[in-house]
């Protein structure tokens, strides 16, 4: 597990708002949450609820109008533009769900971009392909892969980067259900054997159960704060489904 002190997370009246005036929109409106070191947590909730939003104050992707956020020991709202770049840089990771690979680049190349920015060498990006399954397909472009395949060389990449918290924003919305398990299974290995703070976006509750905690947010507020003793293996989902 992660030996970090301290939570991975920790926010207080974390709030943001768009806009000005009386077409203001409240995405987050003063969030207290910590969340420690090396559980894997799902944010869940419908469109608009604020998932997302908070997963970009977390990742520094956004920037808070209200309250604090410190994530891995950083006040992410105190940094500036190259201290921003630096943290995302060395601090999170991401999954997104539309897998932002470059088309141009093999599979191990888009892994190399990423990981290469962290210090680590090819041999790391090797060593995350075959982590998820790919070690036949490092030469492959985006193109010549499913939609899973290419799910799973953005987790590579999230892998290989080595960070100690890892985001993902609906990474099986765009995949049928037992690539999305497949994906889940790596996302929850990444949490159970690498010691990762893994924090998941979703609108699909099913995925609530592989979750250590589940966070319901509705109009920016988290309406219930759940654990589960005993998150299901993902792999379990597909065979029962």
């Amino acid at each position: 597990m992660n030996d970090q002190i301290g939570p991975a997370v920790e926010a207080t009246g974390l709030t943001r708002v768009y806009g000005h005036g009386p077409t203001a929109v409240t995405a987050l409106d003063g969030i207290d949450l910590s969340i420690p070191a090396g559980q894997f947590v799902v944010l869940l909730g419908p469109s608009g609820s604020g998932k997302t939003t908070m997963l970009n104050l977390i990742g520094g992707i956004d920037h808070a109008t209200g309250g604090s956020i410190t994530v891995d020991g950083v006040d992410v709202g105190g940094l500036d533009r190259d201290g921003l770049t630096a943290f995302r840089r060395e601090r999170v990771s991401f999954v997104f769900q539309f897998f932002n690979l470059i088309p141009t680049l093999t599979a191990v190349e888009n892994v190399e971009l990423i990981a290469n920015l962290t210090g680590a060498d090819s041999a790391a990006s090797e060593s995350a392909l075959k982590e998820v399954g790919l070690k036949a397909e490092t030469d492959r472009f985006p193109s010549q892969l499913s939609g899973g395949q290419q799910q799973r060389v953005a987790v590579a990449r999230a892998l290989a980067k080595s960070t100690p918290v890892l985001l993902a924003d609906e990474p099986t919305g765009a995949l049928d259900r037992a690539s999305g398990d497949g994906v889940l299974s790596l996302l929850r290995r990444a949490c159970d054997e690498h010691g990762r703070t893994v924090i998941v976006v979703t609108h699909d509750a099913t995925i609530a159960e592989v979750g250590d905690r589940v966070l319901h947010l509705v109009d920016g507020r988290i309406v219930s704060d759940e654990k589960n003793d005993h998150p299901l293996d993902p792999a379990l989902r597909s065979a029962s489904a």
